[in-house]
């Protein structure tokens, strides 16, 4: 009898591992490309396959200049199946290549206009912002004696000569938008002889946006050209860093989802835009930034800069995004001398 019972306990045992087995390889494995940090990636895979646990997604991970060309350069062969985390800029050239899937994700209209392409349907919605700051070591600054800058054009002191880094714009969104924004806040002529006094000042041009921060954190470098979040998130962790909004505003990009055209998993890309444009996704964007694409979801991130949302330039993202291979072309025969070793 004990051993009947056994026999029939053990048959459930393996009947439900079979099951489980079936049911995983039964799963919509999703390649979802973004260049999002990695501690965030695993908030959202957890939370989106908690609503679709019949779809796995699967990361593909670079920075925004890498994963931009890679999936340029995929077009003919299309690897991926949609997007999650990928700068606005980035995400306008692709749709002009063709690249991205047109598709309304559930929630659109308590999406901000300012966060979606105004094409109906969309082909890419916003989902968060990160906007320019300035990542100033007291500590090692003290020391030598230099003054917080509160404008731009207080960086091409004589005093910060080699002390500044900031993101290399081919390599970093961050980068980019601190360029584009410049040219738009100051004009072409202007902002490229700001941006030559600049270069003087430049040790060197990081491939990451969070790089020159994390230098300014450690005291390698002083001061960093970077983002907001970048400078909370130093401070959090105990570093002397004051994050610093320029008087003059500054530049501005927004994280974005879209479906690669393509894809032969279509409905299991809708459901992803369904879910990254949801307002569960909003409140996980809002635990790391400050800025999302819902209005009213609150952001309490600890030793975030003041001013920031007033700080954000009008900024034209086509005509960023029209520009960019221009602009990159001209800032490279300039001061490509300085980019760090990739």
């Amino acid at each position: 009898m004990a051993a009947a019972m056994m026999a029939r306990l053990l048959a459930g045992v393996l009947a439900a591992l079979a099951a489980t087995a079936a049911a995983a390889q039964d799963r919509t494995r999703l390649e979802v490309y973004s260049t999002l940090e990695i501690e965030n990636l695993k908030d959202f895979k957890k939370a989106f396959e908690a609503d679709n646990p019949d779809v796995e997604i699967l990361w593909n991970r670079d920075s925004t200049g890498v994963l931009t060309a890679r999936i340029l350069a995929e077009q003919a062969a299309q690897r991926g199946d949609a997007i999650w985390g990928l700068a606005v800029t980035s995400m306008l050239l692709l749709d002009k290549r063709g690249l991205l899937e047109p598709y309304a994700p559930k929630n659109l209209a308590a999406v901000k206009p300012s966060f979606r392409d105004p094409a109906s349907p969309p082909a890419w919605v916003g989902m968060e912002a990160w906007v320019a700051a300035i990542c100033f070591n007291t500590v090692e600054a003290g020391k030598l004696g230099l003054p917080k800058p509160a404008s731009w054009f207080d960086l091409i002191d004589r005093r910060y000569k080699g002390l500044l880094t900031m993101p290399h714009p081919a390599s970093s969104g961050t980068g980019y938008f601190h360029v584009s924004a410049w040219i738009q806040m100051f004009g072409e002529p202007q902002a490229w002889a700001f941006m030559d006094k600049l270069h003087d000042n430049i040790a060197v041009y990081e491939h990451s946006g969070v790089r020159p921060c994390r230098h300014a954190a450690t005291g390698e470098f002083p001061i960093g050209i970077s983002y907001e979040l970048a400078a909370a998130s130093a401070r959090q962790k105990g570093a002397p860093i004051d994050g610093l909004i320029m008087k003059e505003g500054g530049g501005w990009d927004m994280d974005a989802a879209a479906i690669l055209r393509g894809t032969k998993k279509p409905e299991a890309a809708r459901r992803l835009m369904d879910f990254a444009a949801s307002r569960k996704a909003n409140e996980l964007y809002a635990s790391f930034v400050s800025q999302v694409a819902i209005p009213g979801i609150a952001s309490n991130i600890p030793d975030y800069p003041a001013g920031v949302a007033d700080s954000m330039i009008k900024n034209d993202f086509a005509w960023a995004s029209d520009n960019r291979a221009r602009i990159l072309a001209e800032w490279a025969k300039r001061y490509e001398g300085k980019a760090a070793k990739k």
